[in-house]
């Protein structure tokens, strides 16, 4: 008995040890990546910056401590990080161009690629050259690459141009099968959101705008890759229309489109003769992610550039699903009054990236920027989206910068409720009984319909909203309201379109927020800190799901284009009923 109690002990000792040792690498580990990423980059004299065009494209770079120590690294690039390293290397004579490296780039808007582009486009004002390679070119990789004074391809690769689509997804018969219907009250003729319930295609109004913005981003498209590659918008809408994805890759080169077939070492060895390097010699390479430890030498005043992209929301959608950006209206508030109280902060650029989202927080973010405003000037730089909820929150700014492809626009809301009746009676044989003491004191209840003059009601109730709404647009643009409601109904627009009809003041990107901001605030020089923080690793830890984000990930890899809408209705209790939002998910192929 004693050598068994001494065996258990034995036993018991050793795994509290093994835990102790495994915790104790966990956090040196943890610890060790902290370090490692606040090491500055040395970037060596005669290098190449190299930029991965693989992955999504987010707005900002989000470090996720748990993933990297988890093993649930995703790839991808973010924008911030990519405009900024590119303003680096422009100005470091160490850096002698830039090699691209196509891959399966995703990205959520062409407008975000537009201002890429841009910034491309100006990093060769400097007289450094920019490579492209890629086994395979997806349209917006190579949208991006056609800026390059050279684009090559592997001799059994692919370049995909096929023009733009965009897929809406309807649930209104799939939600049927459950029992399950939408009511909804909503203002615009062109507040196509709630079709995604309750039609089973799409209405000629929503058709008539699609259409629109599709031919506005694809005629921007055109015309960068035409001037680029010195081929006519019409051969290119030729090939678009031949499915030349399809064709042999030495038709490429005859087209235009590439200028040699090479595999990945002829590649280098071209890359090395621009840096004037021997065959055996090794290419010194920098990455974004080496720049962005290297800080720019602030001079002059601060001007604050505040992130808001994704959904807007009452509160934080907690659960699986919910891992994705947000913009969480009360925490915005709070974030703006203190640039508002920030003495140092001199002007604000506010980088909307939204399609919208709850009307409640919305307008309490408008009624900050508007605090913020009799403070210190206040700039919109609109990114890929800045629509409904997104417009809402933008439109008090002094000056609005938006690209011509963003989505903007589509002033108008609605609110959708569930009816959970036919889940509850017919398919799962609940019944209900009640007692009231109240004609509607079982207004709100999910498992019946609403009466007709319950939805009477709720219409005054969005109606008022909609007046609202036009009159902070009225308000902020300077408009009667007679004017806003002849472009608001819901009215989707690219930037160039809201340009004309005084939606926007003028077409660019960030960089040029920031200059009217600095304009504005009469200072002549200055530089950009990034709002908000960063949230700190001990945060991440004390906050995070590990089990719900793994299965985020796999449900996204395994749903493809249909994860959007099915996330969408996994968190649709958790959203607010009333809503200033695009459709929920805009798929642009």
């Amino acid at each position: 008995m004693k050598d068994f109690f001494k065996n258990v002990f034995a036993t018991f000792v050793g795994v509290f040890l093994f835990g102790l040792v495994t915790l104790l690498i966990g956090f040196a580990c943890i610890f060790g990546m902290i370090l490692s990423s606040d090491e500055t980059a040395e970037i060596k004299d005669n290098s190449v910056l190299v930029i991965d065009l693989s992955g999504p494209l987010s707005e900002r770079s989000e470090e996720d401590f748990l993933a990297k120590f988890t093993g649930r690294v995703a790839g991808g690039v973010a924008l911030e990080d990519v405009l900024s390293g590119l303003k680096k290397a422009k100005t470091d004579d160490k850096i002698k161009g830039i090699y691209l490296e196509a891959g399966a780039f995703a990205p959520s808007s062409y407008a975000s690629l537009q201002e890429i582009r841009d910034a491309l486009v100006d990093f060769k004002k400097s007289n450094k050259w920019i490579v492209a390679y890629g086994d395979t070119y997806t349209q917006s990789a190579y949208y991006l690459a056609s800026v390059a004074d050279k684009i090559y391809l592997n001799p059994q690769g692919m370049l995909d141009w096929h023009g733009l689509a965009s897929q809406h997804v309807y649930l209104k018969d799939m939600l049927a099968k459950f029992g399950v219907k939408m009511q909804v009250s909503k203002v615009g003729r062109y507040k196509s959101a709630t079709e995604t319930f309750t039609e089973e295609k799409m209405s000629d109004a929503d058709r008539l705008q699609t259409t629109a913005y599709l031919n506005g981003i694809w005629k921007h498209l055109t015309k960068a890759v035409s001037e680029s590659r010195n081929v006519p918008v019409a051969k290119l809408n030729e090939y678009a229309d031949s499915l030349i994805t399809l064709d042999a890759p030495s038709d490429y080169v005859k087209m235009k489109l590439v200028d040699r077939l090479l595999y990945t070492n002829q590649v280098k060895g071209e890359i090395k003769k621009r840096l004037g390097l021997d065959d055996d010699d090794e290419i010194r390479q920098v990455s974004l992610a080496d720049l962005s430890t290297i800080d720019e030498e602030k001079k002059g005043e601060e001007i604050a550039v505040y992130y808001a992209y994704g959904d807007i929301v009452d509160a934080q959608v907690s659960g699986a699903f919910s891992n994705k950006a947000v913009i969480v209206g009360k925490d915005v508030c709070k974030d703006i009054e203190k640039l508002m109280k920030d003495d140092d902060v001199k002007a604000v650029v506010i980088r909307v990236n939204s399609g919208g989202g709850s009307a409640f927080a919305s307008e309490q973010m408008w009624h900050q920027i508007m605090e913020l405003k009799k403070v210190k000037p206040v700039v919109v730089s609109m990114g890929g989206y800045a629509a409904s909820g997104g417009y809402y929150m933008s439109a008090p700014a002094n000056w609005i910068v938006a690209e011509p492809t963003t989505i903007t626009g589509s002033i108008g809301i609605f609110g959708m409720f569930p009816d959970f009746s036919g889940l509850a009676s017919e398919k799962l044989g609940i019944k209900f009984d009640e007692v009231k003491t109240n004609k509607n004191a079982t207004f709100g209840s999910t498992v019946r319909p609403y009466s007709a003059e319950e939805l009477r009601m709720l219409q005054t109730y969005i109606d008022r909203g909609y007046a609202t709404f036009k009159n902070r647009v009225a308000q902020g643009r300077k408009l009667t309201m007679q004017q806003v409601e002849a472009i608001a109904q819901g009215h989707v627009y690219t930037g160039e379109d809201a340009l004309k009809i005084k939606l926007v003041d003028e077409l660019g990107g960030l960089d040029k927020a920031l200059a009217k901001a600095a304009q504005l605030a009469k200072i002549e020089k200055y530089h950009q800190v990034s709002y908000p923080a960063p949230v700190s690793w001990i945060d991440q830890i004390l906050d995070s799901d590990v089990q719900s984000n793994y299965l985020n990930d796999q449900l996204r890899t395994s749903l493809g284009m249909l994860y959007e809408p099915f996330s969408m209705l996994r968190t649709i209790n958790q959203q607010s009923a009333i809503q200033a939002r695009i459709p929920y998910y805009i798929y642009i192929n």
